[in-house]
């Protein structure tokens, strides 16, 4: 069993700003733009559309008419149908590519933090945390197993943003499934307590990755015992276990 980590959703980039987090963790997962034409016989939801069913306040005025790049997907978040992922990437779909049916695909978003009532396990501003994962339900599927594939796997991905873009683009799609995937209802820190940029134990100590740099925007690969680690802190909670202290 092994895991990758990779970034996703909003950031300062696109479409400007980051969806927040709460004191007890608790998040809405916002998706970037999508910046490519989509084919007339599919609905892409706007900002707007979204917006409507977030549970945290996200100002999307000015981009409300936007439409959303919704990968990856998670069962039972707004317009989505099972569990997801496509990049067109090479810096994401190579590891990705190296899993197999039961790893995990973990994904994680910079988030903006509290102002007033922030715990002392988040840093201020903002941080990186792991928002949700996937277990593998089938091995990495490439363009040309895709492109190949029977009506049933191919239905499977037919909501996925890259599938629903006037030319497929994706280098790798995957498929978590319906058991072992799901989207957190806290959010996991991979920054320390102090600031946003700089990564804690979790990538310091359990992925490969160094934590120097813009670690932040690196996949992030684990190995058995560390993607284990990863699966239990996220499910008691304990996040002093994040922290090297």
């Amino acid at each position: 069993m092994r895991g990758v980590a990779i970034n996703v959703g909003a950031n300062t980039n696109e479409p400007g700003f980051r969806a927040p987090v709460d004191g007890d963790g608790q998040f809405d997962f916002v998706p970037i733009p999508e910046p490519e034409p989509t084919r007339e016989d599919v609905h892409v939801p706007t900002y707007g559309e979204l917006d409507e069913h977030l549970d945290l306040a996200v100002g999307v005025s000015d981009v409300a008419d936007i439409p959303v790049h919704l990968d990856p997907t998670f069962d039972r978040y707004p317009f989505c149908e099972g569990y997801t992922y496509g990049d067109p990437y090479g810096a994401k779909a190579g590891p990705i590519s190296g899993l197999e049916a039961g790893d995990f695909l973990f994904f994680y978003a910079t988030l903006d933090t509290p102002s007033e009532g922030r715990p002392d396990w988040q840093p201020p501003d903002w941080g990186a945390f792991l928002v949700g994962h996937f277990r593998l339900a089938r091995d990495p599927l490439g363009p040309e197993a895709y492109q190949e594939a029977g009506e049933a796997t191919r239905d499977v991905f037919a909501n996925n943003a890259h599938v629903k873009r006037e030319s497929f683009d994706a280098q790798v799609l995957v498929q978590g499934d319906a058991w072992g995937s799901e989207l957190y209802d806290a959010a996991v820190p991979l920054s320390t307590r102090e600031a946003g940029v700089d990564a804690n134990r979790l990538v310091t100590a359990l992925s490969a990755d160094s934590g120097k740099g813009p670690w932040w925007r690196r996949p992030l690969r684990f190995d058995h015992d560390a993607t284990q680690e990863l699966l239990d802190i996220h499910g008691t909670r304990e996040w002093a276990r994040c922290f090297d202290d």
